[in-house]
């Protein structure tokens, strides 16, 4: 009974630290993996940058920036302005992981580019996601602070089941940019076999990742039903 444990201290915790034992489990790897790819260098010698330049021009993408971004593993795709943003660990890089981080980026402008289905779901959700991201855990907290039975913590809970279905959505749009990349890095000769083994590697180690984060916010969303979700019977 929520009365006797509270919010923060119960036994439901406990599915709160599988989550992120995933969530380090899955970073961890990542980390590891990128790190011993990123010291072998690619054949062909080309760096992230100019392999997305190929991979854009070969797809027949041209009103598509390529710009450095600082960061770790900070690179990404802005389709509103039409960037793609390579980190410094990728940007300059002729390593076999920055090759595949790169062509994993340009798997998202071919996506834009054909408005594939998902990721156009994806999009229109992702302002509601934020919204609920953001809110979910203040109103949950704030209908704790107003009693238990507040209607808040059930408004609460379902925007947090928002949240995660946005993160659910997420997972084929990143496995399809990823399996986009593996072919184009191919057919476009910027890796040969082995190569492109190894930067499915790099980009299966990234996309447990977003696996991991799914399943930790189910975690945290059962919980939060096993606290709340069966109030009246207390009443």
């Amino acid at each position: 009974m929520y009365g006797y444990y509270g919010y923060y201290m119960d036994p439901t915790y406990i599915l709160v630290l599988i989550g992120a034992i995933l969530c380090i489990a899955a970073s961890s790897r990542l980390n590891s993996t990128y790190n011993k790819y990123e010291k072998i260098r690619s054949k062909s010698g080309m760096t992230g940058a100019e392999a997305a330049a190929r991979i854009l021009s070969y797809s027949g993408i041209h009103d598509v920036r390529i710009e450095r971004v600082s960061g770790n593993l900070t690179d990404h795709y802005d389709p509103k302005n039409k960037v793609l943003r390579l980190s410094d660990r990728t940007y300059g890089s002729a390593s076999i992981a920055a090759l595949g981080v790169a062509a994993h980026e340009c798997g998202h402008a071919v996506q834009h580019q054909e408005e594939y289905m998902p990721i156009r779901f994806r999009n229109a959700l992702a302002p509601i996601a934020n919204i609920s991201s953001t809110l979910s855990i203040p109103l949950i907290l704030l209908g704790v602070i107003l009693g238990m039975y507040s209607s808040l913590v059930q408004v609460g809970i379902w925007v947090f089941a928002i949240a995660i279905l946005f993160q659910i959505v997420t997972l084929p749009v990143e496995y399809n940019a990823s399996s986009r990349a593996l072919v184009m890095l191919q057919d476009y000769g910027i890796t040969g076999g082995e190569e492109t083994a190894s930067c499915k590697k790099v980009l299966s180690a990234a996309a447990l990742t977003y696996v991991a984060g799914v399943a930790s916010s189910l975690l945290q969303l059962l919980r939060l039903l096993l606290l709340f979700g069966n109030r009246r019977s207390d009443d």
